[in-house]
């Protein structure tokens, strides 16, 4: 049996945020669309960090002293995040999972945003194996 891909399971429509954006935006989209974090990214599509909801409490904490929602994306967001290639294979894209605190990963194919696979997605994917 071959070992399936990242890009066989990865999400390939994907909620992106930009780095300019308003921090306030960014985490009611968030919430919004009930998802824990997205991707960062420029005016051309190249992944700039990654924004995720304790990212935003963060904002939220900053905000309170000041009680007004300031910043920006860029403020919060963790800047060159650790990415996937969309060729791996699903059991290291899994192993990575195991020894990181992350949650999701974007995938990268010749530099360039191309999905993004979750800790859900992993498990899925090595579900399907046997």
């Amino acid at each position: 049996m071959t070992m399936p891909l990242v890009a066989d399971y990865m999400a390939r429509r994907l909620i992106t945020l930009a780095p300019d954006q308003n921090i306030n935006h960014a985490m009611n989209l968030l919430l919004d669309e009930k998802i824990s974090g997205a991707p960062v990214v420029d005016d051309e599509g190249w992944l700039r960090g990654v924004l995720s909801k304790k990212d935003c409490l963060r904002a939220a904490i900053d905000s309170s002293y000041h009680r007004a929602w300031n910043g920006l994306v860029s403020d919060y967001m963790a800047p060159d995040p650790v990415t996937l290639n969309a060729g791996r294979t699903i059991l290291e894209a899994a192993k990575l999972f195991a020894e990181t605190p992350y949650r999701r990963f974007p995938v990268l194919e010749g530099g360039a945003l191309v999905g993004q696979l979750s800790r859900a997605d992993a498990l899925r994917a090595m579900r399907n194996l046997w």
